[in-house]
């Protein structure tokens, strides 16, 4: 999970300019009555999601009796997300991650956004922008409309859970024709076992040892040429410390990446640099 800066602009900004491009005046008068409402549940959110106890907010159905919950999806399908007034915030929380790539896996490229607390169930929070995170469309599927029962089943939060440099992410490699790698979570002993626990969640939903497998299989392919012909001039303890290199590079860009992660496991395996490779 890569961490983000919280976007600034506010619920009752985003809803305001919403109301401005509705033409359906009984729609915008019982949306002004809402704000009060959505107002309370961002400033509630924030809250709970500095605390890491967003799975504490209670669903609702509506919002306090003037909009019901499918109003509120109205809002953002056809509003807030295709208004011309509206959709430059909308494209500007979605190019919030570098080289648009998603947060939550660290792989894919982003999409769409995706409502952290779902909309089905907390209408009030539908165009709240701290709860809209950019996705690749995979990620958005695969998290549906879930939200956790208790504080070590959520997954973690691109703008409140800032997981700093600290490794977490690790790799081993698979011994075999062709040589393989599988991927890991294993958060330091020095965090909470709650965040601890949040992590290990968050690689399982998103399915994020599988893709980082996928992905490490390709770059060994593309690997693999040239490290025979390094091979030819070079002993494995040259292997090892180019890849060790390359590792380097990789945590400098992004500690816990697959990439580095790959690269650390191909340097400390004997095996692959004596020959493992192919």
């Amino acid at each position: 999970m890569r961490y983000l800066p919280r976007p600034t602009i506010t619920a009752r900004d985003a809803l305001d300019l919403c109301i401005a491009s509705i033409r359906d005046e009984d729609f915008n008068r019982r949306l002004v009555l809402a704000i009060p409402t959505i107002e309370a549940a961002e400033a509630s959110y924030i809250l709970h999601g500095e605390q890491a106890t967003l799975y504490m907010i209670a669903q609702s159905d509506g919002v306090a009796g003037y909009v019901s919950t499918a109003d509120m999806e109205r809002v953002y399908k056809r509003t807030f997300v295709r208004s011309a007034k509206t959709r430059n915030i909308y494209d500007t929380i979605k190019k919030k991650p570098e080289n648009d790539v998603c947060p939550l896996c660290g792989q894919r490229t982003v999409s769409t956004l995706d409502h952290y607390l779902p909309q089905s169930a907390h209408p009030a929070l539908v165009v709240t922008s701290v709860n809209l995170v950019p996705a690749c469309s995979e990620c958005n599927k695969t998290k549906l409309a879930l939200q956790a029962a208790v504080a070590e089943d959520q997954t973690l939060h691109p703008y409140f859970d800032d997981l700093g440099n600290e490794r977490w992410l690790y790799a081993q490699v698979r011994e075999g024709e062709p040589a393989a790698l599988t991927f890991e979570a294993s958060p330091p002993g020095t965090w909470t076992e709650t965040l601890r626990q949040r992590v290990l969640t968050h690689f399982k939903t998103f399915g994020l040892g599988p893709l980082y497998a996928s992905h490490s299989a390709v770059e060994l392919n593309n690997l693999r040429y040239g490290l025979r012909q390094m091979a030819m001039r070079n002993s494995p303890l040259e292997i090892r410390d180019h890849l060790m290199r390359s590792a380097d590079s990789c945590a400098a860009a992004y500690p816990n990446s697959w990439q580095r992660a790959t690269y650390e496991a191909l340097a400390k395996s004997e095996w692959f640099c004596s020959g493992g490779f192919g």
